[in-house]
């Protein structure tokens, strides 16, 4: 008997979580696109909150008090496996267990993003978190990177239960429900009330339009970072006037306060040329870059900065730091003698609103080889 087991809405849940979820772990492999990476993450909160209203509110099988998760029917099934003597329409006791276990790490891995994408880039709803917390924005990560691996092997479990239920059960045609929604078997068909059609349209319609908006809109209450553009001409006139006139204009939260101190002594011998000031304009300046170096930022790119220096060696050069070296590793040699880039120093050329000190993600956009 050939029965509706599982009906559209499920179905269009499942494929779009399990696209979504392909688009995150491509995502984050690429720094670019973490504006991708977190939309596609609020796109997943979306579904998952569809899930539970679904769990409670849709047919039969579809609904949460439907799953068999006492431990008792799971070691009935596992124990009778080749020769089931009950049959279920939906979930097994096993795809139960593993359904709920990828649903609570998944919902643990979206508030882990949130969390780390507030405290580490200080953006999103959790933005308010960098300030306080940012020192903590490797251990968010950590946590973030662990649920997702734990993730990846629950669904290899899933996908290992369906492999072997399409062995050992071939007739039932479980893999293909997903699909049509039928599998062979006697039960009773699965039904969408009116109610539960529109539901299921407002929330799947919103989880669809949600990460392209997210995309298009730039900056919204999901995204946005809590830094703005400095403008450091107004603020400091002298600063820009003196370390801008000759090349890039390097943030102040770039290099810590010993850094500055060297590079301010220096100046007779600055990288090859002499940029020496009068003592009143020297203190001046340097000051500024002391009030206002890795010290005193919650950014990830003076914490990650500071962090890799070595406390005995007084680097210059952002360039010569180890988190530098580390960030631009795969980069080809070539790539920082083109005509728009010259050298390593240029960062202007590759990272937008570099002179107004927002150094993100979403910003950073490479020049053609050609170019």
């Amino acid at each position: 008997m050939r029965t509706l087991v599982w009906t559209l809405p499920i179905r269009t849940f499942h494929w779009m979580l399990v696209s979504y979820v392909l688009i995150m772990l491509i995502t984050s492999e690429e720094e670019s696109l973490l504006t991708w990476h977190a939309a596609f993450g609020y796109g997943i909160a979306l579904l998952l909150l569809f899930r539970l209203v679904w769990g409670v509110v849709g047919p039969r099988y579809e609904r949460f008090r439907a799953w068999p998760l006492s431990l008792a029917a799971l070691k009935a099934f596992l124990k009778e496996i080749r020769h089931p003597q009950t049959r279920y329409p939906g979930h097994n006791p096993a795809a139960s267990w593993v359904m709920l276990g990828i649903l609570t790490i998944l919902l643990l891995t979206v508030i882990s993003g949130v969390v780390t994408y507030g405290t580490q880039e200080g953006r999103g709803v959790f933005a308010f978190l960098n300030q306080t917390f940012f020192r903590e924005m490797e251990l968010f990560e950590e946590i973030h990177e662990s649920l997702s691996s734990l993730l990846w092997i629950l669904v290899f479990l899933h996908l290992g239960g369906v492999a072997s239920d399409r062995m050992l059960h071939p007739e039932v045609g479980t893999l293909g429900s997903i699909v049509t929604g039928y599998k062979n078997i006697e039960a009773f068909e699965a039904k969408l009330t009116g109610w539960q059609k529109g539901i299921a349209a407002l929330f799947l319609s919103a989880a669809v339009l949600l990460p392209p908006y997210l995309i298009a809109a730039g900056d919204t209450p999901l995204t946005q970072s809590r830094y703005s553009a400095v403008d450091y001409e107004r603020i400091h006139p002298l600063f820009v006037q003196e370390c801008a006139s000759c090349h890039t204009l390097y943030p102040p939260f770039l290099l810590p306060k010993a850094s500055w101190k060297k590079m301010m002594a220096t100046l007779e011998d600055h990288f090859g040329d002499d940029a020496s000031l009068d003592g009143a304009d020297r203190a001046d300046i340097e000051n500024y870059l002391l009030k206002n170096s890795a010290e005193s930022s919650s950014k990830e790119a003076a914490f990650y900065i500071l962090h890799s220096l070595d406390p005995k060696k007084d680097i210059i050069a952002i360039s010569q730091t180890p988190y530098w070296k580390k960030r631009h590793k795969d980069i080809d040699s070539n790539d920082f003698n083109t005509t728009a880039v010259r050298s390593k120093a240029n960062c202007k050329a590759c990272h937008g609103k570099f002179e107004s000190g927002l150094i993100e993600d979403n910003l950073i956009k490479i020049p053609p080889k050609g170019v």
